[in-house]
């Protein structure tokens, strides 16, 4: 009889710890660490700390708090023992949304429970899933053979949903820290459930929040109503006018967009689809349409084409309403640019629209938010059929080349400042997760899946990249 191979025996060592490793996950979920609360915060330290003492529990070294002045924390952990072997770099990130309508989540946010095959609870597919991932490979490894076939360096940041705004410094300050051969991001999707996925392309972001006021204080509408203006409405119009009628963001928002390329319409147009399935998994309501560009697929839609949000909207409450109009009304907008485009030139004309857009001459405030470009890579050479042949055998089935309508604003920075290495972008979201909306769920099969992935990458990466 053949002896186990070392990618057999941690195989077999992760399958008998995966129900441990989903109750450590639940743990995690029930630290609430929401970034958008402004440091010093002192639950996303209580958030670190735990996903530490997971790292150095797996056979991670080295594993401690990183701190940057002014940020929230990262935790980080390295296993540098593989001499001649490449290093690789994982990222995930331990903070999370804030918890939205809290009457419309089944069980509360931050106590994780199982229903139907899903894991309900704030951060358990975005993104402690993702840190879960690696933590439970890395330790399958460890355990069962006492070594990686790679080098190893996890970093797990505190700020990744409020836009990475001081990665930036935190790659500067640790740049020798973090050098490494490629990048192993997990904190994105696969196009469906089941169905394993790399992303290529991420969109970027460019947002504002612009107030308008017409008046000091709030006014009888009956005794001022017909002269005055109304703030809401005037904000109602200029926002209305971010797109046409076919719901395509106007001109000025589009400059920059690439067509398609022959090839990658028919990579597109080759990925399966449904239409009726893709609006039942958003919740589209009956009768409505889908909107954008009708001559590109739905997927370029939402990868190679640039969309507008209004993600905040302030006046009055409904409760406690009477027959006043306004003094002012607010806005938080966010395009999702795409490759080619320049953030930056997309936040101006977001700006130029607000300023010439808002009817009856009132008072426009505008303050400028995140800008982030969007990021494209041809997913080709070792590093990707390494990956591919990993999903491949993790999930059982082909894995495809995907983008993503979101934005995660370091990827393209961290590649820059190791050197070009190869990123690749992996997750276990799907279309049902409600990733930062209420009731966000992770599909336990598919975190399984990707977690046996997980172990196959580390070992097709070992044999596939060559150290720098």
């Amino acid at each position: 009889m053949s002896e186990e191979s070392p990618l057999d025996r941690a195989l077999a060592r992760l399958e008998a710890s995966l129900d441990g490793h989903l109750a450590d996950l639940a743990d995690l979920v029930r630290i609430g660490g929401i970034s958008a609360e402004p440091p010093p915060n002192p639950v996303l330290h209580d958030s670190a700390r735990a996903v530490v003492a997971l790292m150095a529990r797996a056979g991670l070294q080295n594993a401690r708090v990183l701190e940057l002045e002014g940020a929230h924390p990262y935790a980080y952990a390295e296993w540098l023992n593989a001499p001649g072997a490449p290093t690789l770099l994982l990222y995930g990130h331990h903070d999370v949304q804030p918890v939205g309508r809290e009457a419309k989540w089944v069980t509360p946010p931050f106590e994780p429970s199982v229903r139907d095959g899903r894991m309900y609870g704030r951060g358990a597919v975005d993104d402690k899933a993702g840190v879960m991932m690696h933590v439970a490979a890395c330790a399958a490894w460890l355990d069962a053979t006492g070594a990686l076939p790679v080098n190893v360096k996890f970093v797990v940041e505190g700020e990744e949903e409020i836009g990475s705004g001081n990665l930036e410094r935190f790659l500067q300050t640790h740049a020798e820290l973090l050098a490494a051969d490629c990048i192993v991001l997990t904190d994105t999707a696969n196009l469906d459930a089941g169905i394993p996925s790399l992303t290529a392309s991420l969109r970027g972001l460019a947002a504002v929040t612009v107030e308008v006021r017409a008046l000091r204080q709030p006014v009888h509408s009956g005794m001022w109503g017909g002269p005055l203006p109304d703030p809401v409405i005037a904000l109602s119009r200029a926002l209305g006018e971010l797109m046409d009628a076919d719901g395509q963001v106007i001109e000025p928002l589009r400059r920059g967009v690439a067509e398609l390329t022959p090839e990658e319409r028919e990579a597109l147009e080759r990925l399966p689809f449904d239409e009726a399935d893709f609006c039942a998994q958003a919740g589209l309501v009956p009768g409505a349409q889908l909107i954008g560009r009708r001559d590109v697929p739905v997927y370029a839609r939402l990868w190679r084409e640039p969309a507008v949000a209004v993600i905040a909207f302030e006046s009055r409450a409904i409760e406690g309403s009477s027959n006043q109009i306004i003094d002012s009304a607010r806005a938080r907008v966010s395009v999702r640019v795409v490759p080619n485009q320049d953030a930056r030139a997309v936040q101006d004309a977001l700006v130029a629209h607000f300023e010439t857009r808002v009817p009856f001459g009132l008072e426009v405030t505008i303050e400028r938010d995140e800008v982030a470009n969007a990021w494209l890579t041809s997913a080709v050479g070792p590093a990707f059929d390494a990956a591919r042949r990993a999903m491949t055998a993790g999930y059982g089935r082909d894995c495809e080349i995907i983008g993503c309508g979101g934005t995660i604003p370091f990827v393209g920075p961290f590649a820059k400042v190791l050197g070009g290495v190869p990123a690749l972008l992996t997750g276990v979201e799907d279309p049902l997760c409600h990733a930062h909306s209420e009731n966000e769920s992770l599909l336990i099969d598919d975190w399984k899946k990707g977690t046996r992935a997980a172990v196959h990458l580390y070992a097709e990466l070992g044999q596939a990249l060559t150290p720098r």
